[in-house]
């Protein structure tokens, strides 16, 4: 369970599963006027709402497909992670990769949130290149595994 608190008069709606094989549910644009994203511009997107993230999980903030594929509006920093000790109200950062203006309005689904677990490693410091083992991929860099 995740609580949610919906700021009166912001919140549109509250995230949900659409259906029983959803990994993410829908963010929802709650500005009072529309908001446009000219083609090579970001926007910050309120959506109204604060959660409460179990400590051990993060929430991604992912782009919806429909809206890349139809317009190239997508989430810039995708994914986005909300961590789980955040208490600040959900915005999205929406980029227009398209080449025609867009238009975000109050209620427009705008992202998907995902909730996953968040393992936590710890770094420990070795002096030398000799102390990591070997790989098949070594220390090729972009696009050294393959055409």
């Amino acid at each position: 369970m995740i609580k949610v608190k919906i700021h009166v008069g912001d919140a549109y709606d509250i995230p949900e599963y659409k259906t029983s094989g959803s990994a993410g549910m829908d963010l929802y644009a709650n500005n009072e006027e529309a908001i446009l994203i000219r083609p090579g511009d970001r926007k910050f997107i309120p959506t109204g709402i604060t959660i409460q993230i179990p400590e051990g999980y993060e929430a991604q903030i992912r782009p919806r497909s429909g809206l890349v594929l139809r317009h190239g509006v997508t989430v810039l920093n995708t994914p986005g992670t909300i961590d789980s000790d955040y208490r600040g109200t959900i915005g999205v950062i929406l980029y227009n990769a398209g080449s025609e203006r867009f238009f975000i309005n109050r209620g427009d689904r705008i992202a998907q949130i995902v909730v996953k677990p968040v393992d936590r490693v710890e770094f420990v410091e070795v002096m030398t290149l000799d102390e990591l083992d070997d790989s098949v991929r070594g220390a090729g860099g972009l696009g050294s595994t393959g055409k």
